[in-house]
């Protein structure tokens, strides 16, 4: 295999792993962000979870999502070992519906889950009560085992780790041009072999392909702490949809739990709004009653890297400029698969199959 001097543009989940994997098969690999570690990805859920994600009509995007699953749990043991645990859960998802006009749109979701083979329990509301004791009145619900789910923060500070002593190079900078062989920053030119474009919502700004098929998207979280006197948090994963606005409720093992997500075309706004907040404080609520209890302790909004078509862009954009961006909601969930692609490609093998349909080329047709 030859080994590439490669830059990386951008240090959110999909960078950082793409760097760490690269480095690990050889190549020297240098990653821009002035922040890394940080973006949207600092503020993700964490769920793992194409399933639940799965609409009808999306079917590229299930299987590339089930794809980079299944991959999960080899990449975080490998990533524990060389840069500490990066908080992988198995408690697996249950998605609640809270009045009948919800049940009716999770009962579509249910439909096409069984149509295409995939595992999902339809439970009644007292069967869902049996399975996390603190839900409120809803009126059914899905259960969903093979949902996996990470800690965020947790893994983005062990792929830091990992990739450092991998012998990535940090240039905490911003990238304000990319070209074959080129990153400009404020600072200085970095001459490479390869440069790979994963800044998120912040892409089609860097390349013209990407223009036009890659935008910012808000999303704004919270994290609550449960006290003494109000109930546990949920064990599994808790996704709803209350009077048609999705939401989730993602346990974390210190006794935190995390709630988002609010989306909006906001631009690059990142200011967390006051209607954001009430509104998740209070489908939350509705699905969960003990949150009243509970601390807030963070707000914050993230720019979610949206594509025109759910698709991330995975592959070559030109010669010796690959994309590896447009994630949407599943940037955590993708993180494997996105970063194994890229090392195939560099190293001249066949990426998975499932990233296929990922391809850029597919902005020419």
């Amino acid at each position: 295999m030859q080994s590439n001097q490669i830059v990386i543009v951008g240090g959110g989940v999909i960078g950082l792993s793409a760097a760490w994997r690269l480095a690990a098969a050889g190549h020297a690999v240098r990653l821009v962000d002035r922040t890394p570690g940080r973006g949207a990805s600092w503020v993700a859920g964490g769920m793992l979870a194409p399933v639940t994600e799965a609409w009808p009509g999306e079917e590229a995007s299930l299987h590339l999502g089930e794809e980079s699953l299944r991959r999960w749990p080899a990449f975080a043991e490998a990533l524990a070992a060389e840069g500490g645990d990066p908080g992988l859960s198995t408690a697996g998802t249950v998605v609640v519906a809270f009045d009948r006009g919800d049940a009716d749109q999770l009962a579509v979701v249910a439909e096409y889950l069984a149509k295409v083979g995939r595992a999902a329990e339809w439970l009644t509301s007292r069967q869902l009560r049996g399975v996390e004791a603190g839900l409120g009145s809803v009126r059914g619900g899905l259960l969903v085992p093979g949902d996996l789910g990470v800690d965020n923060r947790k893994l983005l500070r062990s792929l830091q780790v990992a990739a450092a002593r991998r012998g990535v190079e940090f240039v905490e900078d911003n990238a304000t041009a990319i070209e074959p062989g080129r990153v400009r920053t404020p600072a200085a030119d970095l001459d490479c072999d390869v440069v790979v474009l994963a800044a998120g919502a912040h892409s089609g700004g860097l390349h013209p392909k990407l223009a036009d098929a890659v935008r910012p998207l808000k999303g704004e979280i919270l994290r609550l702490r449960a006290r003494r006197s109000s109930l546990s948090p949920p064990q599994r994963t808790v996704r709803a949809v209350v009077e048609g606005r999705p939401i989730y409720l993602v346990p974390r093992v210190d006794g935190e739990l995390v709630v988002g997500a609010t989306q909006y075309e906001a631009g690059f706004d990142e200011t967390v709004g006051a209607r954001g907040v009430r509104e998740l404080l209070e489908g939350a609520e509705r699905v969960f009653p003990s949150i009243g209890e509970y601390e807030l302790v963070e707000s914050a909004a993230g720019l979610r890297a949206a594509s025109v078509d759910t698709l991330p862009f995975i592959g070559e954009l030109e010669p010796g400029i690959f994309a590896a961006t447009g994630h949407h909601r599943n940037g955590l969930l993708m993180a494997p698969v996105t970063a194994d692609a890229i090392v195939a490609s560099l190293s001249g093998e066949k990426p998975p199959a499932e990233v296929e349909a990922a391809h850029p080329e597919r902005l020419e047709h």
